[in-house]
């Protein structure tokens, strides 16, 4: 893998294109720079009639409401734009029927199209928005964080929070196109920039040994931004999701090993208040630290695979340890409670997504919940 990812590093293009193959419901990600302000060319062909509401937030819109909304208005397409206050609050019940009453005023038809410009945030309320509008209305992803770029805008997953978890409401709901723009990642603070890392390094360590060797050898690059090989990597991740996706698209059984680090990282996100204290991928990074500590507690992964991950993340900034976030955290206890929380859990038994190592996870709810006490109060006095 490592040989080839080199060799497909194309200098001078324009973008790369990977498909989502879901028969008539198939689309194209659009990834490379300057797509936002090429936007109207690639997304005129995807409106049934040319007008399109833009849901972004306020930081967000900054940046590149006005280039895209130039775009579109040059290519001869009516756009209204929401701005939405930042910040996972916006995934929420109030927020969402706010949107929905001034969607309504705007007397939008089924022929109109929502446009998410935004991370996850942004991407899943939208897609929620859409999905429920006038009983469906298509949407199209604009990606503007590497983690929305590599996964959330990507496999129809839309949704927002409840008290009661992360993500609890929802509906799959796949856009008609995503525009994955590198250029709009230079604006990126680095927590966010970090935080899409880990769900890039997911795609290493579910089931591509090669690809996370390459991110090994390649992490100072990609830590500067370099354009060639950043895309590189969120080409491949990209790819990856997609062929995961068109084989289970609603996750009925090969989709969850995305969720790789997700039981343990939304439990912990709901345990900071879904705040600005833990970062989703920061989230995920930690997750993947437990589960393979978990693995080597139930004797599956070598415990230098365990190290190995645990050093790569850390030597990229994110955090590996709960030490690493700010303030206090429940026990272990109520850790666990929070996982049972989670939508994947079947016949009251968690789901975790294990390893038995590097590029070998598997989807269990085979686990001992007493070994999984012994991971997180292990953690917790380290």
């Amino acid at each position: 893998m490592s040989a080839s990812i080199e060799a497909d590093m194309k200098a001078g293009e324009a973008y790369e294109t990977v498909s989502v193959a879901l028969g008539d419901r198939s689309y194209d990600i659009l990834i490379g720079s300057g797509l936002i302000a090429s936007a109207a060319a690639h997304i005129r062909p995807a409106l049934k009639r040319p007008r399109a509401v833009v849901l972004t937030d306020e930081h967000v819109a900054v940046h590149h409401l006005a280039p895209l909304q130039a775009s579109l208005e040059a290519g001869g397409i009516e756009v209204h734009a929401i701005v939405l206050p930042a910040g996972e609050a916006t995934k929420s019940f109030e927020a969402l029927g706010p949107l929905m009453s001034r969607l309504l005023q705007l007397r939008l038809e089924r022929a109109d199209r929502l446009i998410a410009l935004g991370g996850g945030v942004i991407g899943d309320l939208t897609g929620f928005a859409a999905a429920i509008l006038l009983r469906g209305v298509d949407f199209i992803q604009i990606p503007t964080t590497l983690l929305a770029q590599v996964d959330s805008s990507v496999g129809g997953k839309t949704g927002i929070n409840t008290p009661e978890g992360k993500n609890l409401v929802g509906a799959f709901h796949q856009p008609r196109l995503v525009l994955a723009d590198t250029q709009a990642l230079a604006t990126l603070p680095r927590r966010q920039f970090l935080a899409g890392y880990a769900e890039i390094v997911k795609y290493g360590l579910i089931d591509d040994a090669a690809f996370f060797d390459w991110l090994d050898d390649h992490l100072d690059a990609l830590m500067a931004g370099e354009d060639a090989t950043l895309r590189r990597a969120i080409v491949v991740s990209c790819e990856a999701k997609a062929r995961i996706v068109a084989q289970d698209e609603r996750e009925g059984g090969l989709r969850a090993l995305l969720n790789l680090g997700h039981t343990f990282g939304h439990a912990l996100e709901a345990a900071t208040g879904f705040s600005d204290r833990l970062l989703h991928g920061e989230g995920v990074a930690l997750g993947m630290c437990l589960a393979f500590d978990l693995s080597v507690e139930m004797g599956l992964c070598p415990p230098d695979d365990a190290a190995r991950v645990r050093a790569h993340l850390a030597r990229s900034g994110l955090p590996t340890r709960l030490a690493d976030v700010p303030g206090a955290l429940p026990g272990a206890d109520d850790l666990i409670a929070l996982m049972a929380t989670d939508k994947k859990v079947a016949d009251g038994k968690l789901t975790f997504i294990l390893a038995r190592g590097i590029g070998q996870s598997f989807i269990t709810r085979d686990v001992d919940r007493a070994q999984l006490a012994r991971v997180l109060a292990a953690e917790e006095a380290a």
